[in-house]
């Protein structure tokens, strides 16, 4: 039988949920394929070259024949600090123009959501590597996700949480990213635990965060916090009515053709 492929990112934020595969009790059950953006993830499922995959959740709409593993997801209930839009200073009421980290999919919906929806603006948007300095030379706002964005200099530059902003409109919390897995061979990934190789990496958030102590120049403390406090590795009620309010307004602004219905594994 053939070891099934998966696929994630490699930002830390990913690595709770993939620890299992590269280190721990799933190590060498699974082939596993690391990415820095999520955008290739999503791209790796749609051309069936994975049998499931961490991906946007806005690529559930837009993937045909999909379905998502429950539970399972990188979100946040509060504050995220690894969805951030920059600026110079200016409000957010006053953006012209948005430069749009090319890793994103779900982010960049969210960001067209948060201006047209709450703040009654379409801002003009290019897609740019993720380079602050670079993507706001000729932008009043960059959008940032990952890693970078955790280290963004606040006396230079104002940040605004996505999750926090998204929190303070609806009320509810929000899930970025999901595993899904082809609906035509689905069967691969029923082989995979997913909600127990999540349990398994959270344990071990010391060793998480060593691997990545040189890449990123966070406090140990502060790192900790991140993983165990702003991200969310489960659904809970409010994160999955900000899934149903995100998805019902990706389509009322046209970023998503058609409404699916949620299809789980």
């Amino acid at each position: 039988m053939q070891v099934p492929r998966i696929s994630a990112s490699s930002y830390s934020n990913t690595a709770p949920l993939i620890w299992s595969f590269l280190y721990g009790s799933e190590r060498g059950r699974f082939e596993l394929i690391l990415d820095n953006a999520p955008a290739r993830s999503a791209e790796m499922l749609r051309q069936r070259r994975v049998s499931a995959a961490l991906v946007p959740v806005i690529e559930y709409q837009r993937i045909e024949d999909v379905l998502l593993v429950p539970d399972v997801c990188i979100g946040a209930q509060e504050r995220v600090r690894s969805v951030c839009l920059v600026t110079k200073g200016v409000d957010l009421e006053d953006v012209k123009s948005v430069a749009l980290d090319v890793s994103s999919k779900t982010s960049i919906a969210l960001t067209k959501i948060i201006f047209r929806e709450f703040y009654a603006l379409d801002p003009t948007y290019k897609q740019a590597k993720p380079n602050l300095i670079e993507m706001l030379s000729d932008s009043d706002c960059a959008l940032l996700i990952g890693d970078p964005s955790l280290t963004v200099d606040e006396k230079i530059y104002r940040k605004f949480d996505l999750a926090e902003t998204w929190k303070s409109f609806t009320g509810f919390g929000f899930v970025f990213a999901m595993w899904m897995a082809n609906a035509e061979n689905s069967d691969a990934a029923e082989q995979i635990d997913f909600a127990a190789a999540r349990d398994e990496g959270l344990k071990h958030l010391g060793e998480i965060i060593a691997n990545y102590e040189t890449e990123i120049s966070l406090a140990r403390d502060d790192f900790k916090t991140y993983l165990s406090e702003n991200i969310a590795y489960s659904i809970d009620d409010s994160m999955q009515n900000g899934l149903s309010l995100f998805f019902d307004l990706a389509h009322k602004h046209n970023l998503i053709e058609r409404l699916k219905s949620l299809r789980f594994v």
